[in-house]
């Protein structure tokens, strides 16, 4: 089709291009699942039962979610844009 074949490779700035999207990804799962789990304790701690396990679930995903921030800060800014 007209255009050079790169025989299934993919070039170094769309490979990181595409991790920086992957790290997003991964980013929002787990804020997604921070906000799940501060409800949850929050709740357990309002209604009087034990809540320790649920906080420390917590907190073990609120510092994954910080180390993925602090690595997703070293890549460079997402630039491939989606076809529609």
């Amino acid at each position: 089709m007209g255009g050079e074949q790169n025989h299934g490779r993919v070039r170094s700035e769309h490979r990181r291009a595409r991790s920086g999207e992957d790290f997003d990804i991964i980013i929002g799962f787990l804020g997604f699942w921070a906000v799940v789990l501060l409800v949850v304790t929050v709740w357990m701690e309002v209604t009087a039962q034990p809540a320790l396990g649920w906080a420390l679930g917590l907190l073990a995903t609120l510092l994954a979610l910080y180390g993925m921030v602090r690595v997703r800060r070293r890549l460079p800014a997402r630039t491939a844009t989606r076809k529609k």
